[in-house]
């Protein structure tokens, strides 16, 4: 599965942001995250939100301020961000997994084989 996203792009403090992530194929199963990345730290998970249930979960530096939703018929999930803040400027990074059972929490980069190229993301 072959992963794009986009929207990222340059906002003020407190404004609003809208990333998309365009898979290949239609996962009908597997879990759909969102992941970023700053220079020199480790890669964070952001959110997540399973297929075909639609249960999220989401990283605590984010909860109440970013909303992972999706569009199977778009095959596309997308990550809304409000009330952004400096510290979460970083690349960001869609990843997806296909299954029902999972044996590595959602957070962890292991437990997604597909990966797209990134976005960035610049709050100032």
């Amino acid at each position: 599965v072959q992963l794009v996203e986009s929207g990222g792009g340059s906002v003020e403090a407190g404004g609003s942001l809208t990333l998309a992530c365009v898979a290949s194929e239609l996962i009908h199963s597997g879990r759909m995250a969102w992941f970023r990345q700053t220079p020199g730290k480790e890669r964070e998970a952001v959110a997540v939100i399973s297929s075909p249930q639609g249960v999220t979960a989401y990283a605590d530096s984010v909860k109440g301020r970013f909303t992972i939703s999706r569009d199977n018929s778009k095959k596309t999930w997308y990550l809304q961000m409000v009330s952004v803040r400096p510290e979460d400027t970083a690349m960001y990074y869609c990843a997806a997994q296909s299954g029902v059972e999972f044996s590595l929490p959602w957070i962890s980069q292991n437990a997604y084989m597909n990966w797209g190229q990134g976005t960035q993301v610049t709050v100032s």
